[in-house]
């Protein structure tokens, strides 16, 4: 299961960009393999050739993909990385599935809501 999602605020923990705190653009799965397009990390020149009436060619910067495992989610209370954990929490006739912060126990939002049918 993936445990980070779409605008989660992550830092880079390897590789070229280690250390640079920004937010989630993209998840990609391919192959098998989950990879994330982080805002203004790993940063690529293209070179692009020009068809003409559909774009202008020339050096355009880009972000590429890099591996879920090289980011970890990043607590902006704490100021530090930390792990994410999922916890079912019953409230009355309902199940709440939760995203929480594992070194506070701080609920960092909802996942899913379902409610129980009585039998």
């Amino acid at each position: 299961m993936i445990k980070l999602k779409k605008g989660d605020p992550v830092i880079v923990i390897a590789g070229k960009d280690k250390g640079k705190i920004s937010k989630i653009k993209q998840i990609v799965k391919k192959d098998g393999k989950v990879k994330v397009i982080v805002e203004g990390v790993n940063v690529v020149k293209k070179h692009v050739k020009g068809i003409q009436g559909v774009r202008e060619g020339g050096i355009y910067e880009i972000e590429k993909p890099i591996d879920i495992s090289n980011v970890a989610y990043y607590d902006e209370n704490l100021k530090k990385p930390v792990k994410i954990g999922v916890k079912i929490i019953e409230e009355g006739n309902k199940k709440v599935k939760v995203r929480i912060n594992k070194k506070t126990g701080q609920i960092i939002d909802k996942v899913w809501e379902k409610i129980k049918k009585e039998v």
